[in-house]
């Protein structure tokens, strides 16, 4: 049941705002890839890409292994482009929030917007791997 909601989500999800979200993040790693010293870049603006394509069942997770150069990453990535695939991401959210159906998922693009200003650093796993937060509550 829970696989049948995730793929019907992620079919709505891909007609309603994930085809061109994603089309942003291709043509930034397009750039990224013909500027040739930017291709680290390229390679995290195709890994979003498949990401906001297709996200529900899967998520991000910090790794702790990340290191300097990745926050360096982030800081040049977010001057150049992160600013603007988070500004895509809230104005398809505010978009897909002017009706009922598609709150859940104006919802959903909004919770991209730090992985789109902060990219770097980031994994992305099934929704059933991620590990548990040690800070949270126990239920």
């Amino acid at each position: 049941m829970v696989l049948t909601m995730r793929t019907v989500g992620n079919v709505l999800w891909l007609i309603l705002a994930g085809w061109w979200l994603a089309l942003g993040y291709v043509l930034a790693g397009i750039i990224a890839f013909i500027l040739i010293i930017t291709i680290p870049f390229g390679i995290a603006s195709f890994r979003l890409a498949g990401f906001v394509i297709w996200p529900f069942g899967r998520t991000t997770v910090f790794r702790r292994d990340a290191g300097f150069w990745s926050v360096i990453g982030n800081v040049i990535w977010l001057l150049v482009v992160g600013w603007e695939l988070a500004l895509a991401h809230l104005v398809a959210g505010l978009l897909l929030c002017v009706t009922i159906i598609g709150i859940p998922f104006g919802i959903a693009c909004w919770k991209m917007v730090p992985l789109a200003l902060l990219p770097l650093g980031q994994q992305i796993m099934p929704v059933d791997a991620a590990p548990r937060d040690p800070y949270a509550l126990p239920q």
